[in-house]
């Protein structure tokens, strides 16, 4: 939960019904904020932040044993299982903004970078709010729902591999 005294500096500027997939903790709509233009300086920014959350993700898994402790329920993906898991959902996630590649092997670092790289050229080019594909995800809203899979992994990996700083 978030203090008191730092909650004073947010403010709620739009509510979104939820569904299942918000209920399990996962961006699973635009806001209306996601379909407005993009200058160059925040789509850079929001590149940047994409970048950050895959860095984070790559060093928790790169501090992960190979075999996590169990979840609350009993079990979850190994660090292995859940990498995959994240570059399969990216290789999703690129098709998205209209980029075709097959998810990259969990080894293939070439791969990786490659995907990376071409959904950053993406996220990072300004934007007039709508989907670079028919029927496809905004770039801002891709740029949140991308960061925020990285980050809950990571996140879920340092919990398991009791890393938490």
């Amino acid at each position: 939960m978030l203090p008191a005294a730092d909650a004073d500096g947010f403010r709620v500027v739009e509510r979104l019904p939820g569904t299942a997939t918000t209920d399990f903790g996962a961006p699973d709509r635009e806001a209306g904020d996601d379909t407005g233009p993009t200058a160059a300086a925040a789509a850079r920014r929001m590149a940047a932040l994409v970048v950050a959350a895959w860095e984070v993700f790559d060093e928790v898994g790169g501090q992960s044993p190979a075999e996590l402790r169990k979840g609350p329920r009993g079990g979850g993906r190994e660090r292995d299982k859940m990498i995959d898991h994240v570059l399969s959902s990216d290789a999703a996630y690129a098709r998205k903004i209209g980029i075709k590649v097959r998810p990259p092997e969990l080894a293939d670092t070439a791969a990786v970078t490659a995907l990376r790289e071409a959904i950053i050229a993406i996220l990072g080019t300004p934007s007039d709010g709508t989907s670079p594909r028919p029927n496809g995800w905004p770039t801002r809203y891709a740029a949140r729902r991308i960061a925020w899979h990285a980050l809950d992994h990571a996140w879920e990996m340092q919990d398991r591999a009791d890393l938490a700083d």
